[in-house]
Order: C-alpha cells, then structure tokens, then sequence
C-alpha cells in the first residue's frame, strides 16, 4: 500500500493505492485562506498538520488493515509558500501562500538578468524569494529568527519524519535554485540575506527523504520504515498522476488556479515569456508551464456576487452554444502572472450593457479564463513547446461548454480522461510507490484511458480576434491599475 497526501489551498486529500494503483480509500479536509489585506494570502501550518492528521485518522477508522501495509508516502503541495521555521522547528510567522503578491516591489529588485540566467525563471511576486525579502524589510525580528524555510509540503514532511528537505520540482519555484543544475543557487540565496545552511537538503522526487518518525507510525499502525518520497509541487505531482511526464505530453488544469503544463527532457528556460521553466518530479526532465492566478477562482468570484454557486452558474450556460460573446472579462482578481507578470492587474468587465444577465457574465468570465489560457499557449510557443493536444483535469472541467470554449479559443483537442482520480494525490503516491520499490518511473506514470475528446469547432477563428481584444483591454488599463 502507498498513501498520497497532497496538501491544498482549500483543502488536504489524502490516498491510499494499493499495488495495481487501484485507489482504496480517500478522504479530504478544508482548509480556509486568511487575507488581511488586499494582495495577502496567508495560511497558518498548524492547521495543515491538523487537516492531515484528519485525513489518516479518517483512513485509519475505515481502512485500519490497509493502512498497517504501507510501504511508502508521497507528498504534493502548493508551491512557492514561504513557511519560516526557527532553530527548534517551530514557526515563526503564518506562511504567505502562492497567490500573496505583497512582495511586488522585492521582486522587482530581485529580479536581474543574472537571476534569470541561473532560475531561469522571472522572479514573480509570488515566489518564496520575494517573500522572505518583504520579511527582512517589514518583520526584521522574525526574519532574525530563521533558521530554515521549508516550502508547505516540506513542513508536513518535517512532521512526518523529522526531515528538512526538498524535491527539485518544488525548490525550482523559490527563485534560489539553479534549475538546470539541479542545486541551491549561493549567489541567489545571498541576494535575499540567506545561507545555504538555512535551506533544506535537496532530493528527487522519486527518491526517498527519510522514514516515518515512531510516534506516527505507532499512532496510525503502521510501520516505522515505511519511506517518505521526495514528492513533488502540485503541478508537477498532477503530472505524475495524469502521465505527463515524457517529452510532448501536456496537461491543462482548470482549477483555482489555471496552468497549461508540458514535459520536456531538457531545459528549456525562456524567462522573458513569463513561462516557467523548472524540474520535474522525475530525475533528468523538467517541465515548462504558464500559469494563471485565477481560473476556477473567478467563477466562485462571481458565485459570490451574484448570491448562487459555481455548479449553478456552470449549469446555466451549459445549453448555450460555446461561441464568442462580446463582453469582455479580464480574469486577474489578484495580479497575473504568465505572460504579464503584473501584481497590479485587477479584474474588469468591459461591455456592461442594460441587456446584460448573469449567463452573460458567466459565459463571459469563462469566455475570459479561456483567453488567459491562449496567453499562456502562444508564451509555451514562444518557448520552444508547441501542444498538439492537452489533457484536461481539474474541477472546471466537470464543464462541457467551458471546455468546448477553451478547445475553441486554443484550437487544441481536450482529452478528458476515463473516471478516477488523476490528480496530485495520486502521483504523490505514484511517487511514493516509486521511492519504496525503487521502481522505473516512467513504467508507474501511465496515462489515464481516455473518455472523450473535445475538439475545437470552427468558431476559433473568431475567438482569435475577440482576444486580441481582450489584450488590448490590458493594455490600455495597465497604467489605471497601477
């Protein structure tokens, strides 16, 4: 048996797979997002150990046997989080998530042409460098303080095993790793007042990053050897469960988050494109991604506005055609990043008439996901990765019209995969099966059967002009939204 704990904004979720990758159990727990100001995004890691521990005590009361057999853990988690620990591994301030952008103007600062040459990456808002440096600018005192930074996931390892350390696919979003080496990046920790002693030690994500401390293992029943994968950030963990990881393959996920994701078997930075390019999970492949901030997010946006839930508003545009609609959404309630690289940006409606309803606008902020989706397809482009088709995971995709707009608006097949879980959870325990059994990687992380394909119709041609539109909308209100 091999459980997979993946560690998300809204909530834990936590697998157990047997040997034939058959998912015996799941169970999840909420979390909530604390967000003081406006920009700020916050969680305390207390309640992360407390959503895990639910989750396995969960699988321990319904699946006792089971859970006794595990050979080996993987864990997922959301990137980028800056989780400062003291020299007794205590926490010294809440951890600022991924989507926290406070830290725009360290980042400007941080970001040089010499970062970019050894991350290959722009040092966004979000990244957990930037972060650490509003630390040292705003909160001296707890900056003094640290003596590791653990990025989300890395934390709940260190209660699992007492361990500091990282997986490459995670490390690659600090903004401190030398990505195509592989290795922490002195000049870059430096830049932000650091030392390499106060980084934790670096693994890959299919191998092992230690053992299960007694404790747990007597208060769960399960075995002290049991081995902790390196594990993996959640997009590159979601890519471990759907099989993206051989050259070509590509996943978009339409989640809280939006991300267009594609594996390579070598580096290919492109940082000016405001693509990410970073490690994979699996040893000697990285993987190149454009990411919006806000996807599924904007929906339960106006869920919220207009007093109904998402399902509902999904629901209610499902009978209309998934042609181009004339009103105008831009999706960033709390900056972008591929390809504007904008903390500043906000969301706007352009196009409000007297005749306007709630389809229009749901169509409309879907209409508008989509197009940031394009932005992050022709950035890949520009990057060297040309898609010639897409696998679609992620609550959004529960969708037909939404996914049948984006097929549209990108001209790319969608294959939606058979029913199951395909997601991070599943690869963190693809991974810990890996690190267990010493297995070939690319033998576990096999694709999904397919259930169905959307392919675009002929109204792309007139969703290519609408977003010319849409990125002109931008531009002209940049400068208002700074």
């Amino acid at each position: 048996m091999y459980l997979g704990i993946d560690l998300g904004t809204s909530s834990v979720k936590t697998v157990l797979m047997d040997e034939q990758q058959n998912i015996v159990v799941s169970h999840s727990a909420p979390l909530t997002v604390s967000r003081l100001h406006d920009g700020w995004s916050e969680q305390n890691p207390s309640d992360w150990i407390k959503a895990i521990e639910n989750t396995l005590d969960a699988v321990k009361h319904s699946h006792a046997k089971e859970l006794a057999a595990t050979r080996g853990i993987g864990l997922s988690g959301h990137m980028h989080g800056a989780t400062l620990i003291d020299d007794q591994d205590n926490v010294i301030r809440p951890c600022m998530l991924w989507n926290d952008t406070r830290s725009h103007e360290q980042a400007h600062r941080l970001d040089t042409p010499q970062s970019r040459k050894i991350a290959g990456n722009i040092l966004f808002p979000g990244f957990t460098a930037p972060k650490v440096a509003w630390v040292a600018e705003h909160e001296p005192e707890a900056f003094a303080r640290i003596a590791k930074v653990l990025l989300p996931k890395d934390y709940a390892r260190l209660w699992l095993t007492g361990e500091h350390a990282a997986d490459m696919s995670d490390a690659a979003g600090t903004g401190w790793l030398d990505v195509g080496e592989r290795c922490w990046s002195t000049e870059l920790l430096s830049a932000t007042g650091l030392q390499d002693s106060q980084m934790p030690r670096l693994v890959e994500g299919t191998e092992s990053s230690g053992t299960l401390r007694q404790a747990l293992a007597t208060r769960y029943g399960m075995s002290p050897d049991a081995i902790v994968a390196g594990g993996a950030g959640d997009n590159a963990a979601s890519a471990c469960g759907m099989g993206t990881v051989a050259a070509g393959s590509a996943f978009l996920s339409l989640g809280t988050s939006g991300v267009l994701f594609a594996a390579n078997d070598s580096y290919q930075p492109n940082a000016e494109s405001a693509v990410h390019a970073f490690c994979h999970a699996i040893p000697e492949t990285w993987h190149q991604m454009g990411v919006i901030l806000a996807a599924t997010d904007a929906l339960n946006w106006l869920a919220q506005i207009v007093n109904s839930s998402p399902a509902e508003l999904a629901k209610s545009v499902e009978s209309h055609a998934a042609t181009p609609i004339d009103l105008i959404f831009l999706p960033y309630l709390g900056g972008e990043r591929t390809p504007i690289n904008d903390a500043n940006a906000r969301g706007v409606f352009v196009g409000l008439k007297h005749t306007t309803n709630t389809a229009d606008m749901v169509r409309a902020v879907m209409q508008g996901v989509s197009f940031a989706f394009r932005d992050s397809q022709l950035a890949l482009q520009s990057a060297g990765t040309q898609l010639t088709r897409a696998t679609a995971i992620g609550g959004g995709a529960k969708s037909d019209y939404w996914l049948q707009v984006i097929s549209n608006t990108l001209c790319l097949p969608l294959d939606l995969p058979a029913d199951g879980d395909y997601g991070a959870s599943l690869g963190a325990a693809r991974l810990g099966l890996i690190a267990a059994e010493k297995a070939d990687p690319l033998a576990v992380c096999t694709t999904p059967d397919t259930r169905k394909t959307i392919e675009p119709d002929k109204t792309h041609g007139h969703f290519v002009e609408l977003h010319e539109r849409y990125r002109a909308t931008y531009q002209s209100l940049a400068p208002l939204m700074r």
